[in-house]
């Protein structure tokens, strides 16, 4: 991976991780924290879609595809945590 490629990836995922934060109540985890979460969630976004059968492609695509999966991971982890 290129230096380029892994800084767009930091990119999309503190993005990611700053908007799910966001939608799920403000459980975002500072920049760091959400950079990673972002980051995970753009691998289970990314599985839940292509399961799905939906075809995120460009920039905006993998935002979306990375925050909806790190939503549903701070779903999960939420989840977790009461039960």
């Amino acid at each position: 991976m290129s230096i380029e490629g892994l800084i767009i990836l930091l990119v999309i995922g503190a993005i990611a991780g700053w908007l799910a934060g966001t939608l799920m109540k403000g459980r975002g985890f500072g920049l760091l924290g959400n950079i990673v979460v972002g980051i995970v969630g753009a691998v289970v976004g990314g599985f839940v879609f292509s399961a799905l059968g939906i075809v995120a492609g460009g920039l905006l695509g993998s935002i979306l595809s990375a925050t909806a999966g790190a939503a549903l991971l701070l779903f999960l982890v939420g989840f977790l945590k009461k039960g």
